[in-house]
């Protein structure tokens, strides 16, 4: 197992300043650093590279879908952007020396259309990332789509969902993100969700839940790392939380107060809660 904190404690808006950060990852005893992923032109591909491989450490993005950037769009012309878009971010990632791009990348973040997804809907989604498939295997990175609950998008709530979805799109660098949050709130055992996601777990998010510490609330982490043990899952567990002083983020996720005293403390106290719990 691999483990790893999201920079989303700290910053939306990664640039080569940031890099300190790598720094203190270290010091804490993670192995890797994950990183938002939006404009791949400003992503500081050649500076990451270079920190990660002197540190010892690896490195994931998230990505994310929006309006602009839709792979559900009923406008062709939308969607042949968002490929260009997404295959972009997929090479400023390889550059960078990342292998895995994560997330909610099928639908909108937050945009709802007050109904149910639709047939088209899937077919259109399904046929976007098996269009976007070559250019996984032409750089080596893995796609892990997350199912969000039902408050952050309407397309893909449950393990059950998402693994239909990667059935559907049928591809080996196509797989999965689960996020103990969102499990949280939409299914009934999230052990079992990570039982029913196994087939395709490519990534995994571990997060307490109300995006807090690892280990302060109340996710059953037991059954959770049974779960990826009997799934014989080896790859990453990372800590996804937001800094309440950053305004975009915590608004987006919807965080109005202080999850922690500081940042630094969730992220040092959440790997040794998880190193000292997961065996």
């Amino acid at each position: 197992m691999r483990f790893g904190i999201n920079t989303m404690l700290w910053t939306a808006n990664f640039t080569a300043s940031d890099l300190p950060i790598l720094d203190k990852a270290k010091a804490w005893g993670y192995d890797g650093v994950e990183i938002l992923l939006v404009d791949p032109q400003a992503f500081p591909s050649a500076a990451l590279y270079q920190a990660c491989l002197s540190k010892g450490l690896g490195l994931t993005a998230v990505g994310i879908a929006s309006l602009e950037n839709n792979p559900l769009s009923p406008d062709a012309g939308v969607r042949r952007h968002t490929l260009d878009y997404f295959r972009a971010c997929i090479k400023a990632l390889a550059e960078a020396g990342g292998e895995i791009l994560a997330g909610p990348m099928y639908a909108p973040l937050g945009h709802f259309t007050g109904v149910r997804r639709t047939p088209d809907e899937w077919k259109r989604s399904v046929e976007f990332f098996q269009e976007l498939a070559p250019t996984l295997d032409a750089h080596r990175i893995t796609l892990a789509l997350e199912p969000l609950n039902r408050f952050e998008t309407y397309f893909l709530n449950t393990a059950a969902d998402a693994v239909a979805f990667c059935e559907a799109i049928n591809h080996p660098r196509v797989g999965l993100l689960y996020d103990t949050f969102h499990a949280n709130i939409e299914e009934k055992s999230i052990p079992d969700g990570y039982r029913t996601a196994g087939p395709y777990l490519k990534h995994v998010h571990a997060c307490e839940n109300d995006r807090g510490t690892p280990g302060s609330g109340h996710v059953d982490w037991t059954g959770v790392f049974q779960a990826l043990h009997d799934v014989n899952y080896d790859g990453w567990l990372t800590i996804e939380s937001f800094g309440s002083a950053l305004k975009e983020i915590s608004a987006a996720a919807r965080i109005w107060r202080d999850l922690e005293k500081d940042m630094d403390t969730l992220a040092a106290d959440g790997i040794r809660f998880l190193k000292s719990s997961y065996n």
